[in-house]
């Protein structure tokens, strides 16, 4: 491929269908397994508000053992203090990296020149270099398609879980990005214990809209990150979900019959406003 590498305007690169179709009816870890078997280089998105938590390791583990080139992507880093985070000791483990906003479109240059690098240490006659992306659900993967390829490329959607089956875009004739699924290893998505499910629903693997105890989520979160939700809210509930649920609820106006609060209502606000992003970890 030599030193030539062309990044013309990107085009969809034509699927093919019956491989794609067979592919899809497999369960989406075995589907991110061919997607990395298929990769020279993987794109791990991560939230950068919770690295440890949408870290997979057992993809990582998989994707050294077969010696592929993987680069760390944190994403959202425009709903967390840039300075602290670079001083978390989580981070320094995390070689190659990249800090990136896609909604700010922070960092994408950066990245791109990152994969450019690494891209170029492959060299192939008349095949492309494949760059696999993969990640939680909800951690931005379709959106850094879009914003690496400057369009509209691939489709994009807030709900957890949207992209459902693999999308070939070209960033020019010698590179391809591989999206996959949002992907949550086996071992967690078969844990239903609260604790797991709330921390899911923290990172936004989990929509706010399909998920039972609500309330339960929003406790988690009050104990994850205490004083942030009140401060959000600009009320005082010592700290107490009951109230917290109560004030909101009243003030939002989420109310049942006979004057009672809807807690159910309140607390799946409060979970979709962090998972849109309005409450920030500072």
């Amino acid at each position: 491929m030599g030193e030539k590498m062309s990044w013309s305007r990107p085009v969809r690169i034509n699927l093919e269908i019956l491989h794609l179709k067979a592919l899809n009816k497999k369960k989406i870890p075995e589907i991110t397994e061919a997607v990395i078997d298929e990769s020279n280089i993987i794109l791990e998105v991560l939230d950068a508000r919770f690295i440890d938590e949408t870290r997979n390791l057992d993809y990582e583990k998989m994707i050294l053992e077969k010696k592929k080139k993987l680069i760390y992507v944190l994403n959202k880093i425009d709903l967390i203090d840039l300075s602290a985070l670079k001083k978390r000791n989580e981070i320094q483990h995390l070689k190659p990296y990249a800090l990136i906003s896609v909604t700010r479109k922070i960092g994408i240059d950066d990245l791109r020149n990152k994969i450019i690098i690494e891209a170029k240490k492959f060299k192939f006659e008349n095949e492309k270099v494949v760059v696999g992306i993969v990640g939680y659900p909800n951690t931005g993967k379709s959106s850094l398609i879009n914003a690496l390829s400057r369009r509209g490329a691939s489709k994009i959607s807030k709900e957890a879980g949207f992209t459902r089956a693999r999308q070939k875009v070209a960033l020019g004739k010698d590179v391809v990005l591989l999206d996959t699924p949002g992907i949550i290893s086996e071992r967690e998505y078969s844990n239903e214990d609260k604790k797991s499910l709330a921390m899911q629903v923290q990172v936004g693997a989990r929509g706010y809209d399909n998920i039972r105890d609500p309330e339960d989520v929003v406790a988690y979160l009050m104990e994850k990150h205490p004083g942030v939700i009140e401060k959000f809210y600009k009320i005082k509930s010592e700290n107490d979900i009951n109230i917290l649920l109560e004030e909101i609820g009243r003030k939002k106006k989420f109310m049942k019959k006979k004057g009672e609060v809807n807690t159910d209502r309140t607390a799946r606000f409060i979970i979709k406003n962090w998972q849109e992003g309005s409450i920030k970890i500072k």
